[in-house]
Parts: structure tokens; C-alpha cells; sequence
């Protein structure tokens, strides 16, 4: 079963990729602010420490390695990443990466585990919804519904480490680490199996 591309959808260009990884970013901080004005509730703290960023870059690294699993032995996902990758890194230079990295890892790290986590409650409950919100915004519609289950599993360990730890920092050096490397990684395939032989 293959994922054809919308024909409604017309293909992105870089300046609109990045433009709307911006806005994007600026709602979801926006939304975790308005959250945070509105409730009782503080942002988690963020603990800036070698050893936390040491662990943020190894969890990003594992859960990366793990996705690479995933990708190979899963048809279906990986169907759907691609098509979800393509969707946002086909038109993207190397360089941009950075910006893959950074702005969605810093702004929805913010709001899922910074605000919505809290509030929902720092138990199974509240990792479980918190983590199928993270999942649903993975997903350009129903079809990517495998991309959809990875993101909340993804969100899933991010929440439980900010649990654990207590530090928001080393979810958030996860998930960048997680863009980076991911994106890095497929973009580098994809350039390399488009030279001729």
C-alpha cells in the first residue's frame, strides 16, 4: 500500500518550508505562553548542565537509532515517513537542518512537555495525552496514521524523561538532536540515490 501524494496539495518550496516551520514555532510558543498566563501553572524548569546535555544528546541519539529500526522493519511507516519527509525536507538545503532541529524541537517541547504535560498531570495520564496531542500534530491526514503512532511513542519517552528528571532541557536537547539527525540523515539518502550512477 503505497502513499501517493495529494494531488490537492501543491509541493512547498524552501522559503515556504521555512516560513511555516517559523510561524509554527511562534504558535506553539504563543500557545505554551497564553497557557501559561492563563492557568496556575510554571514552566518546567530547565536545568543547564554538561552532564544534561550529555544525556539529551544520548537520548537523542538512542531514539534516533531507534527510529532507523522502526524505518527498516515497517513497511507502512515507512511509507509514511517518507512521505511525510519528503513533504517537509525535499525542499530544504543541508544548512536548514539547523532550523529542523531547532524550532520545532524547542517550540513544541515548550508546549507538550513544558505546559500541556503539567497541566494534564505528571503521571501515565498525563504522558499518555500529552504524547497523542504530540502524535496528532505529526499527522498531514489519516493516511499517515504509522507517523502518527511513532511521534506519540516519541512523545512518550520525551515525557516520561521529563518526569523522571524534572528537567525540561534534556527533552528538549533530545528532540533537536532527534531533527537534526533524523533530517540530516534521510536528506543525505535521498541526494545520494538521486546521483546517476
Amino acid at each position: 500500500m503505497s502513499n501517493p501524494p495529494n494531488p490537492d496539495i501543491e509541493p512547498l518550496s524552501r522559503s515556504q518550508i521555512l516560513i511555516a516551520m517559523a510561524v509554527t514555532s511562534i504558535l506553539l510558543f504563543g500557545v505554551a505562553k497564553l497557557w501559561l498566563y492563563l492557568s496556575e501553572l510554571q514552566l518546567r524548569p530547565l536545568s543547564l548542565s554538561a552532564i544534561d546535555l550529555g544525556f539529551g544528546i544520548a537520548l537523542g541519539l538512542g531514539l534516533t537509532g531507534l527510529s532507523a529500526i522502526v524505518y527498516a522493519v515497517w513497511g507502512v511507516y515507512r511509507e509514511s515517513a517518507d512521505f511525510y519527509l519528503a513533504m517537509v525536507l525535499k525542499p530544504l538545503a543541508i544548512p536548514d537542518m539547523v532550523w529542523l532541529g531547532i524550532l520545532p524541537g524547542l517550540s513544541e517541547e515548550l508546549l507538550f512537555r513544558g505546559v500541556m504535560l503539567p497541566a494534564l498531570g505528571l503521571d501515565p495520564i498525563g504522558i499518555v495525552l500529552s504524547s497523542l496531542c504530540f502524535g496528532v500534530l505529526h499527522m498531514t491526514n489519516a493516511q499517515q496514521w504509522p507517523y502518527g503512532v511513532w511521534a506519540t511513542v516519541v512523545g512518550m519517552v520525551l515525557a516520561y524523561t521529563m518526569v523522571e528528571t524534572g528537567n525540561l532541557f534534556i527533552p528538549i536537547v533530545a528532540h533537536v538532536t532527534t531533527n537534526f539527525i533524523s533530517g540530516l540523515t534521510w536528506k543525505l539518502n535521498m541526494l545520494d540515490r538521486s546521483k546517476p550512477l
